[in-house]
């Protein structure tokens, strides 16, 4: 369904070292700081609806989400049905009221007669939008009953690791991430994610085994040499760490990569006594 992991911002909490990683069109690289960049609209397939009121305000949101909010409830006071529920529930995501927007995708979620993975995916969004709230508990809630619709989402699996990593859950949130990687070995963001997660298990070596094999399917993940570098540090080696987040910051200097990366950049400058 998506492709890129979903480091919540909820989750950078995680991803910092020393100090501490379009939501509708490809899905997870939310930002809470800025969500209008990154708005879940539904994949193809499955569809919770079809038709051509339906395109139109779905191609709302991103122009103006408010617009959509008054389409869709116009459309749902008309009988628009699943279609015109889902479009006002993203829409009160878009315009800022996250929790809204997800309490409208979740009802839906439960009384859709759609198949079984269009309701996985209008769960799937609903999780994003609780994890933009910080609403962590919430978000494990609904990326579970997600899976149980739709048992083989790799997505789904890192979603839930991503918010039970918010909770503190590390050893869960390990377990949820290795279901993905037996079902797609092939992605360094859940590698980095895992490698978060048994970082703060002070499982330090299966960290480094997971950031190393990252590295070598992307060498310049920057997600991956931030841990990297977080890592090193951790491990007594400051010329390694500060030459993973020097190329991290490098990889893309705009990102929250980067800027994490900097941070820890700084205190390392700075010394202990800064820490």
């Amino acid at each position: 369904m998506f492709r890129r992991p979903i480091l919540f911002c909820a989750s950078l909490v995680l991803v910092s070292g020393i100090a501490g990683a379009a939501w509708w069109r490809s899905a997870p690289q939310p930002k809470w700081e800025d969500t209008s960049a990154d708005l879940p609209i539904p994949p193809f397939p499955p569809r919770i609806a079809e038709g051509s009121t339906y395109e139109t305000c779905l191609d709302t949101l991103a122009s103006d989400p408010t617009g959509a909010v008054a389409l869709a409830a116009t459309w749902q006071a008309d009988g628009g049905g699943d279609g015109a529920v889902h479009c006002h529930g993203l829409a009160l995501i878009a315009s800022g009221q996250p929790a809204s927007g997800a309490e409208v995708l979740e009802q839906l979620a439960r009384q859709s007669s759609a198949p079984a993975m269009a309701r996985a995916s209008v769960l799937s969004q609903a999780t994003q939008a609780r994890m933009m709230v910080a609403q962590a508990d919430k978000a494990v809630e609904d990326a579970t009953q997600a899976l149980s619709l739709s048992p083989d989402d790799t997505e789904l699996f890192i979603m839930r690791a991503t918010a039970e990593g918010v909770l503190g859950r590390f050893q869960d949130a390990v377990d949820d991430v290795s279901q993905a990687l037996r079902q797609d070995a092939q992605r360094p963001d859940a590698l980095v994610l895992r490698a978060m997660m048994r970082r703060k298990l002070n499982q330090l070596d299966l960290a480094q085994a997971d950031v190393s094999r990252a590295l070598t399917l992307d060498p310049d993940d920057p997600d991956a040499l931030l841990e990297r570098g977080i890592l090193r540090q951790r491990l007594g080696d400051p010329a390694g760490a500060r030459a993973d987040w020097e190329r991290a910051r490098g990889v893309d200097p705009n990102s929250t990569t980067a800027d994490l990366a900097q941070q820890d950049l700084s205190l390392l400058e700075a010394g202990p006594t800064a820490q």
